[in-house]
């Protein structure tokens, strides 16, 4: 039977957090053998915020370092650059055209980014959803990874898709939302009500992939509990433990009943010490894998210039589909 096809990526803006681990990539690992998968590198994506040219570069090649030190095989998944396939921003002119003012206006994620950057509200901003359903349209994507925050992009994705399908016919597939089981929404360890996020201001409140074991050791320890000193389950009145359990529980593979059970009559400090060490036996191999590939771009190159040529014979063959049908010579 022919495998479905999934379509995920990560925007190239620092490295990726605990939270972009447990949460997306350790999914998309378990992914690997069920799907034909389809990773990039949202490169194209990060230009709507002010970069410096070399730190994007930089950036670029150690997330792709990062999601195959995770366990991503080049061998099972395309992985590519975003911005050396052609197709995206093509095919992202041509749904700019077939995408109306009030959906975009009603994003509420350019809401947000154009309060923390009112200093530089774009219209690559304003568009940037449709770039988004260009890179899912694009290879004809059955499934797409997506948090909380992303269902309404993938929804003006499909609303695009099935606008151009009534005018033109069947040309793109209505892509669905994959949501993992485990691990969706880790939060912050000094804000356990706010998504981990790698652009969070302060450093405690997350743990980043290339923390040193001191260094995680450190935030877990100062992260933040409650007054009960009890390890219970609750995620309204304990975001805080809750999360923790969360973090322990996708990585020894415990229900949260086993952890309540695991830590009952012991407090705090050696829950947060226990959580910690967990975390720091994960990413061990991880970073000593991660650190290989970046004293290797040799290798490096050759992984993304082979998934950028099976992403381009993919998106090439719709995109010239795409244009026959709306007019243009090809």
């Amino acid at each position: 039977m022919e495998k479905k096809i999934i379509l995920s990526g990560i925007q190239a803006t620092g490295v990726l957090t605990l939270g972009n681990y447990l949460g997306s990539l350790n999914n998309w690992v378990e992914m690997q053998d069920k799907y034909d998968c389809y990773y990039m590198i949202a490169d194209l994506h990060t230009l709507t915020i002010r970069k410096d040219p070399e730190e994007l570069r930089k950036n670029t090649l150690a997330l792709l370092a990062l999601y195959v030190a995770a366990g991503l095989d080049p061998e099972k998944n395309t992985i590519f650059i975003q911005s050396h396939i052609p197709a995206h921003p093509a095919l992202s002119w041509v749904l700019n055209c077939y995408t109306y003012m009030g959906e975009l206006n009603r994003m509420t994620q350019f809401k947000d980014k154009a309060a923390k950057h009112a200093d530089n509200i774009n219209s690559g901003l304003f568009t940037y959803p449709v770039l988004m359903a260009a890179d899912i349209l694009a290879y004809n994507a059955d499934l797409v990874p997506v948090g909380d925050d992303q269902k309404q992009h993938l929804e003006i994705t499909r609303d695009i898709a099935e606008r151009f399908n009534s005018i033109y016919g069947k040309t793109f597939k209505m892509p669905e939302a994959y949501i993992g089981k485990v691990g969706a929404r880790i939060m912050g360890l000094q804000d356990p009500t706010s998504k981990m996020s790698k652009s969070a201001v302060n450093e405690l409140d997350k743990i980043l992939l290339t923390d040193t074991p001191d260094e995680i050791r450190k935030k877990f320890k100062k992260a933040v509990t409650d007054s009960e000193n009890k390890v219970r389950y609750d995620k309204e009145a304990k975001p805080g433990v809750s999360n923790l359990m969360s973090i322990y529980g996708i990585i020894k593979h415990k229900s949260m009943e086993e952890i309540e059970k695991e830590f009952d009559g012991k407090g705090y400090g050696d829950f947060k010490s226990a959580v910690a060490e967990a975390v720091v036996e994960r990413l061990e191999p991880l970073q000593k894998r991660y650190n290989e590939l970046l004293e290797s771009p040799e290798k490096l190159r050759a992984i993304y210039e082979k998934g950028d040529k099976k992403a381009r014979e993919i998106t090439d063959k719709l995109l010239k589909e795409v244009y026959k049908k709306v007019g243009l010579v090809i």
